[in-house]
C-alpha cells in the first residue's frame, strides 16, 4: 500500500465514482482503476461496490476510509 493508493481510494470515495475522481486528481481513469485493484488485491478485501452509477463504499471499505485518513494526516 502506498500513498497513492490511499489518495486515489479517498478521492474515488468521496466523488462517488472513479471518472469522477480522475477529473478531481487529474490523472486516467485507468490508472486510478489499477490502483484500487491493486489496493483490494493486497488487502484482500473488496472496498467497493461498483455499478453502472458509480461506487459506493462496502463495510469494510467504510472502516478502511477511516483508517486511510488517519494515514494520510
Amino acid at each position: 500500500m502506498n500513498s497513492k493508493q490511499l489518495q486515489y481510494f479517498l478521492a474515488t470515495a468521496e466523488q462517488g465514482s472513479i471518472t469522477g475522481a480522475a477529473r478531481e486528481l487529474d490523472v486516467a481513469q485507468p490508472a486510478i482503476s489499477l490502483q484500487l485493484a491493486n489496493l483490494e488485491h493486497e488487502l484482500k478485501i473488496k472496498l467497493f461496490e461498483r455499478d453502472f452509477r458509480g461506487v459506493e463504499l462496502t463495510a469494510a471499505g467504510l472502516k478502511f476510509e477511516q483508517h486511510a485518513r488517519l494515514i494520510l494526516e
